[in-house]
C-alpha cells in the first residue's frame, strides 16, 4: 500500500496536540528563531504558508513537535519543500505526518514502517553540517523525546540558544 490508498491517518492533529512550532531561518548570518501560533500549523497546507512568510537565505526552517510522538521539520526553498518525518510510525496514525509525505510524494508501505525510524528527506540539513547519518541516529534515539531531538538538532545546526528563548517566549 502507498501513501495515495493508505486510510487517512487516526489521529488529525489539533492545536492541543502542538508542543511548539517554530520557524528558523538566517538573516545576515544569524539565525532567528519565531514561534508559530498552532492553529496555523495543524496543516501541512498552513504551516508552509506560514513559513513562506518569513525572509531568509537559503529558506525557513519549520518544526512542528506534535508532543511526545515526533515532530517534522520542514524546508521551504525556492523551487519546493523539503520535509523529514522523525518517526514513520507517524504515518499510521497522525494526520500531519500522512500530510507531510504526500507533500513530498513519499511512498511507504504500512508492514516497512519502524517505530524510531525517521522518513523523507534525511539529508535536508546536510548544506549546514547535520549529515543524514547523524539526522537518523537523533531520531532513531528511543532515549530522546522528540522536544529533545528538536533541541539536539538546533544545537548542532548552532540556534540552540535562539530556540530556546522563542520556546521560553510562547
Amino acid at each position: 500500500m502507498t501513501c495515495d490508498d493508505a486510510p487517512v491517518a487516526g489521529d488529525e492533529v489539533v492545536e492541543d496536540d502542538i508542543d511548539f512550532a517554530v520557524a528558523a531561518y538566517r538573516e545576515d548570518g544569524r539565525w532567528t528563531v519565531s514561534s508559530l501560533p498552532p492553529q496555523g500549523v495543524v496543516t501541512m497546507e498552513g504551516l508552509v504558508a506560514r513559513l513562506r512568510q518569513f525572509p531568509g537565505e537559503g529558506g525557513v526552517f519549520g518544526i512542528v513537535c506534535i508532543g511526545d510522538e515526533f515532530f517534522i521539520l520542514v524546508h521551504t526553498v525556492r523551487d519546493g519543500v523539503r520535509v523529514m518525518i522523525s518517526d514513520a510510525a507517524a504515518l499510521l496514525e497522525w494526520s500531519l505526518a500522512e500530510e507531510a509525505a504526500e507533500q513530498i510524494g513519499l511512498e511507504w508501505d504500512e508492514d516497512d514502517i519502524e517505530e524510531f525510524e525517521a522518513a523523507g528527506d534525511v539529508a535536508l540539513c546536510e548544506a549546514l553540517g547535520l549529515d543524514a547519518a547523524e539526522m537518523v541516529m537523533i531520531c532513531g534515539d528511543e532515549e530522546m523525546y522528540p522536544d529533545e531531538q528538536v533541541r539536539a538538532i538546533a544545537k548542532r545546526l548552532g540556534f540552540a540558544a535562539e530556540l530556546a528563548t522563542a520556546l521560553r517566549g510562547r
